[in-house]
């Protein structure tokens, strides 16, 4: 015999048979008694017997409805108690995530993501590689890492992407730097103030320079490093200013640090989650990756 109806029904079921009453009974599960009435006769039609006698004031069971409401609160009972046992799995459950990110994606996406992970997993820790591009690629592509954190760059074919949130570059710089409180600032104008530069090994340095091929800047950078963490460091120290990812920026107001978006051209790069292809990911791993592509994909 085919099963033509869901657990909605039998909730629906047994919660008429507990008020003997419609309007009621849909009131106690959050439905109209339409809705109630439908699944009952979607119930009844699936079972080819009627369960209940109707009148004007009394909804009773059939002598058939009486013996399927015994079944019916049996299997209703373990459900609920394998639903209960699989939660009291999961938070005894335990394992070890290893995700690679660039610095400025561990800020941005990390720190709530992890919280929400740890309330539901206890017991699972996280180990974060946070450095360059290319090393955050090669820890994916060899196996070190579970999946990946990077901005869309020349990706191996074995790697997959799947695109999350797109970053534009903006002008860090103090709050009482001179141009601070201005509404754009083009790349032109940039390079001629003080500036901090990034390495040549940086992946963010290779993007600016393909897109920014066309600006020759006026003078040089003051201080060259490696990473935007640093940098950031350095515009609070009032060294210079810095072209840097929007989302390495401090998410809250910052004492010291504001930003100004660039233009002519505006600068983006989409930031997403890499993972090897065929790869086949543990439970918690997979758990992990499903709450950030759910979270900032929607986003």
């Amino acid at each position: 015999m085919p099963v033509n109806f869901d657990l909605n029904d039998l909730y629906a079921f047994r919660a008429l048979v507990e008020y003997g009453n419609f309007r009621i009974a849909a009131e106690s599960i959050c439905i109209s008694q339409s809705a109630l009435s439908r699944r009952i006769e979607k119930l009844e039609t699936a079972v080819g017997a009627k369960l209940f006698d109707r009148t004007t004031r009394r909804v009773t069971l059939t002598l058939f409805g009486q013996t399927f409401a015994d079944r019916c609160g049996q299997l209703l009972e373990n459900v609920e108690s394998m639903l209960a046992d699989i939660d009291k799995v999961s938070e005894e459950r335990t394992g070890l995530i290893t995700v690679a990110t660039v610095p400025s994606a561990a800020c941005h996406f990390m720190p709530e993501v992890i919280r929400q992970f740890h309330s539901r997993y206890p017991r699972v820790r996280i180990k974060l590689i946070d450095s360059s591009a290319g090393n955050v690629i090669d820890a994916v592509a060899s196996g070190q890492a579970d999946f990946g954190i990077c901005f869309a760059r020349s990706l191996q074919p074995e790697i997959t992407f799947i695109p999350l949130v797109e970053d534009v570059y903006v002008a860090a710089c103090r709050r009482d730097h001179p141009l601070a409180g201005r509404k754009s600032l083009t790349w032109q104008a940039f390079y001629q103030q003080d500036y901090i530069s990034l390495d040549i090994t940086s992946g963010n340095r290779n993007l600016l320079d393909q897109m920014l091929g066309h600006i020759k800047p006026e003078r040089p950078g003051i201080c060259e490093t490696r990473h935007v963490t640093t940098m950031l460091g350095m515009v609070e120290a009032g060294i210079g200013i810095a072209a840097v990812p929007a989302m390495s920026m401090p998410h809250s107001e910052h004492s010291f640090l504001t930003h100004i978006p660039l233009i002519e051209p505006e600068v983006k790069r989409t930031v997403g989650l890499i993972r090897r292809s065929g790869r086949i990911q543990s439970w918690i791993a997979a758990e992990f990756e499903t709450l950030i592509t759910a979270r900032y994909r929607a986003a």
